[in-house]
């Protein structure tokens, strides 16, 4: 292993002792009475399963048979998850060919954000994340299941299906992925008419053209955001079926993928003789792992929020300072957009997530003594899943990467680090993402422009007044002030700024989502601004200084100066009504910051 990777490793074990042997203890008394349902009483029961059939009732009648909880987030909306209408039977046919059950345990909300970017729905996206995890603790309460299988892709869904499932880590659990859309319009030209419609040089209807062609069919987004993220981090935890993260919705490949899955997990469950959980998968080092693979691929941003709120669901503490220590030695694998141009299903046909695991563990980037679905260790995940005839076989990955201008070996990388910088300083703390962003652009200094709201800048760009060097400071957009919304509407006119050869960034307590791309920003700063940060002390035309080389975030100010300015109070009533933001108010007041998750469940305070 790499030294500084078990390093990081071993601090994080220390660091999480406590939390993590009262997990783990909590884990061990739900576990010992199993199968769960043999503690309900006869009405318990025949309610549990009325409205099966007599041959499942048959089998739910004895406690020697497996009965798997299904817990999806489908829904029509959503092209990723609208495949998973047809997966509840699959996977029961799968199940009852193994002489089990499976029952739809429950649903989940399933937001979309890139419907919702720039909207007033955007500011219940972060919580819709622990409200999913809710959902899913319900789904589960029941008593009835000896084994889950999680149906979610996107953003906030996979982590809150995950940390919901953590709460009853005693059961065995794999994720069932849907696969991505086949690929659509070159991402290079879908960014080239973006930026031509922020000039306003193109009409609506001319972007709305491109953009579905971009978007065009059911599966995921086949860029590399935050829910292609989510599928390889799960798969690097070995949480998934080997290579069966980025295999496209609609094919016999996937369905037998989803029947494997099934029969997976009912062998791993108590009455066919199982004895591990989703607790035992999910350790200190599958989280670094899953911190390696985010790394080495240049992937979301979320989720320097997501998997911390992930891994304390299982005890175990990690933060910033850990993803950028392993960012410094872990290389740059993938050029997959916006860290390049081609998509999700050009690095799936160059070698994908099988090829990236191999090459990660002869380096020593990955941990290999881990518990995954499918048995101990990751040497099952160097192997890609493919149909001979009828039958589902895995082959080993390819050996050599057959697109190299996307996917790399580890001894030559595109780059000798993983491009996530933490950034400390009198304005606050936060991160950058630079594996997208020029060389010449890690470092800018000038005069800050300030706005409170987003559709500000819109309207300063219309009007001329960006076109010069500027630190674009977007405040009050941090969880407590309005849940943190993703500001990805901003890309195309800081894009087009800086195409215009100023030098600009952006700084903000708010994210900038997964298609975080060539012009630096500092995210997730805090203390936000609404909680007397020192961004709301920020005027205009004060020099601010990003340094994603040395890692600083700085005004040029003294301490004391700073102090003296009083902070600006913003109005920020209208983001607390309509579109439902009423109901949030509980999750804002009480929301941690960033780095411990951006959670209610695990506020500094409690």
């Amino acid at each position: 292993m790499h030294p500084i990777i078990t390093k990081v490793t071993n601090r994080i074990i220390e660091r999480s002792r406590p939390t993590r042997q009262d997990y783990l203890a909590r884990m061990t008394t739900l576990k010992e009475q199993s199968p769960h349902r043999s503690t309900l009483s006869c009405g318990n029961l025949a309610h549990g399963f009325a409205a099966c059939s007599q041959q499942d009732k048959d089998t739910l009648k004895f406690m020697n048979k497996a009965n798997v909880a299904i817990v999806s987030a489908y829904n029509d909306m959503l092209s990723a998850h609208q495949p998973y209408q047809t997966f509840p039977d699959v996977i029961r046919e799968a199940a009852r060919g193994m002489g089990s059950v499976a029952q739809f345990a429950g649903g989940t909300p399933a937001m979309c954000d890139g419907v919702t970017q720039g909207q007033p729905g955007m500011e219940l996206s972060l919580f819709s994340r622990d409200t999913i995890a809710m959902s899913t603790a319900v789904a589960l309460s029941h008593n009835m299941f000896d084994a889950t299988l999680l149906l979610g892709i996107c953003d906030k869904i996979v982590p809150g299906l995950l940390i919901g499932s953590l709460s009853f880590g005693y059961l065995p659990t794999i994720l069932v992925p849907a696969g991505p859309m086949p690929s659509g319009l070159p991402n290079k030209e879908k960014q080239r008419i973006r930026q031509l419609y922020a000039e306003g040089k193109i009409g609506r209807d001319e972007l709305l053209e491109a953009e579905s062609k971009s978007y065009h069919s059911p599966g995921t987004c086949t860029f590399y955001g935050t829910a292609n993220s989510n599928q390889l981090l799960v798969e690097v935890m070995g949480l998934h079926l080997p290579g069966s993260a980025f295999v496209n919705p609609g094919t016999p490949l996937r369905d037998s993928l989803t029947r494997a899955a099934t029969e997976q997990v009912i062998k791993l469950s108590r009455p066919h003789g199982g004895d591990l959980g989703l607790a035992d998968m999910v350790d200190e080092k599958a989280i670094v792992n899953a911190l390696v693979a985010l790394l080495v691929t240049g992937g979301s941003t979320n989720h320097t929020i997501h998997w911390i709120a992930i891994a304390r669901a299982a005890g175990i503490i990690i933060d910033w300072n850990d993803y950028s220590e392993l960012s410094s030695v872990v290389p740059s694998m993938t050029r997959i957009y916006p860290n390049g141009q081609e998509d999700i299903n050009a690095f799936h046909e160059a070698g994908g997530t099988p090829f990236l695991i191999r090459e990660l563990l002869e380096g020593g980037y990955l941990h290999n003594d881990v518990q995954t679905v499918v048995g101990q260790g990751l040497e099952r995940y160097t192997q890609m899943p493919e149909m001979e005839g009828e039958r589902l076989v895995w082959n080993p990955a390819v050996e050599k990467s057959l697109a190299p201008d996307v996917l790399s070996s580890a001894d030559e990388p595109f780059a000798p680090d993983g491009g996530l910088k933490v950034l400390d300083g009198n304005l606050g703390r936060g991160v950058i993402k630079v594996s997208a962003v020029a060389p010449e652009h890690h470092v800018i200094e000038a005069p800050a422009v300030v706005f409170n709201e987003q559709n500000e800048l819109k309207a300063a760009f219309d009007a001329g007044d960006l076109d010069k060097d500027c630190v674009v400071v977007v405040r009050f957009q941090g969880p407590k002030a309005n849940g943190m919304p993703e500001l990805h509407k901003l890309t195309p006119y800081l894009g087009v700024l800086q195409d215009r050869g100023f030098k600009v960034a952006l700084v903000t307590d708010g994210r900038m989502s997964g298609a975080s791309g060539k012009v630096p920003a500092a995210i997730h700063v805090y203390p936000e601004a609404l909680d007397d940060g020192p961004l709301a002390r920020v005027h205009n035309g004060d020099l601010i200084r990003l340094d994603a080389v040395k890692g600083t975030l700085s005004i040029e100010l003294t301490d004391q100066e700073l102090a003296a300015r009083e902070p600006e109070k913003a109005d920020i009533n209208s983001y607390h009504h309509g579109f439902g933001r009423e109901l949030f108010g509980w999750l804002r007041r009480s929301a941690s910051n960033p780095e411990q998750g951006a959670s209610f469940f695990w506020n500094h305070e409690s």
